[in-house]
């Protein structure tokens, strides 16, 4: 299995390289990819440490005036957030792009009269292609879907760590509960796509370099809230997203798993013991390429019933599957490649 593994890591690996880059460019973004890293990783409990030392010294009316503003603005998340289209376009984001390099692949042209829910599959370890797609301009975005506007919806529970919940929402984040989604379809105006990586946690845990599963087969909600508010679906698929780390894979039923379970009923995601090509933080530089899909067009039905659901969740299935296969080759996968989905 590790043989299969490697061959396929090293496969696209060689397909990435699409021309030599200076030291200084490699340089920019390996510390582009650090930096967005260890913010994913530390940056929201470092927020929480900062401001509660803040407030046992001499600076502590900082502390106290933002979590005063933090009480008066705790609702901004769930109501569209507060993006700021210059960080979306920071220099920074393009070197993190590529890093892999990172690719958007449209096949089909969206109404911006009409408001999206996007599914992306695989999670992988960190979400990479989604973040770099959806959370930045870096991949040309509003240019290749002009009107669309992506909001990347994210743990609700991240939104409550202080300064960390600000800065997510510059880049157009918003948590991913009910009222929030609720907003963003029904009082935010339209050209709207709410990006929901559906496999979630669970999916994490199957990512692993060769592997092509995502988890969607018992995720009915996005679809219980497209038929409510009218937004058609979009699959999205990840190609590469799985090849960026190598994960410790724990069996069912271990110890390991046990706990990963546990933790993942208490925080809302699951720690992934994971390694990368270099002092185990870096990826491997494998291109990922973002396919989104066809829109499915879904009518508005305030409270639909588990036969409606369904009828919608099965048509979502069958693109998800088309649009792998459609596209597995030209994105580096063989022909025997195959999805599955549980």
């Amino acid at each position: 299995m590790s043989e299969k593994l490697t061959g396929t890591t090293d496969d696209l690996q060689v397909a990435g390289m699409t021309g030599e880059k200076t030291q200084w460019k490699q340089l920019l973004e390996t510390l582009s990819f650090l930096q967005w890293e260890l913010c994913f990783l530390f940056l929201g409990p470092a927020c929480v440490i900062l401001l509660v030392y803040l407030m046992f010294t001499s600076l502590w009316p900082l502390s106290t005036f933002y979590f005063i503003w933090l009480v008066m603005d705790w609702q901004t998340p769930e109501r569209g957030g507060r993006r700021t289209t210059c960080v979306r376009k920071w220099r920074v984001w393009e070197h993190l792009r590529d890093y892999f390099p990172v690719k958007l692949v449209k096949t089909a042209e969206l109404n911006p009269n009409k408001n999206y829910i996007f599914g992306c599959h695989p999670h992988g370890i960190m979400s990479v292609g989604t973040f770099t797609c959806f959370a930045t301009d870096s991949c040309n975005f509003s240019r290749t879907f002009p009107g669309v506007r992506p909001s990347l919806a994210t743990l609700s529970g991240l939104f409550r760590m202080p300064l960390y919940r600000d800065y997510m929402m510059t880049a157009g984040l918003v948590p991913v509960s009910k009222p929030s989604l609720a907003y963003m379809l029904s009082q935010n105006g339209k050209g709207n796509a709410v990006v929901i990586v559906i496999g979630g946690a669970a999916e994490s845990l199957a990512s692993s370099p060769g592997v092509n599963t995502v988890v969607v087969k018992q995720r009915k909600g996005f679809i219980r809230i497209a038929l409510e508010f009218g937004a058609n679906l979009v699959p999205v698929y990840s190609f590469g997203e799985n090849e960026l780390f190598r994960q410790v894979i724990f069996s069912e039923g271990s110890v390991g798993r046990k706990l990963q379970g546990l933790f993942k009923k208490i925080a809302g995601f699951a720690p992934c013991l994971f390694v990368g090509e270099r002092l185990a933080l870096l990826p491997y530089r494998i291109p990922v390429t973002m396919v989104v899909g066809c829109p499915i067009s879904v009518p508005k039905c305030t409270t639909p019933s588990e036969e409606e659901v369904d009828h919608y969740h099965k048509l979502y299935m069958e693109a998800l599957s088309e649009l792998f296969h459609q596209h597995k080759v030209s994105c580096g996968l063989s022909e025997s490649h195959e999805l599955q989905i549980i």
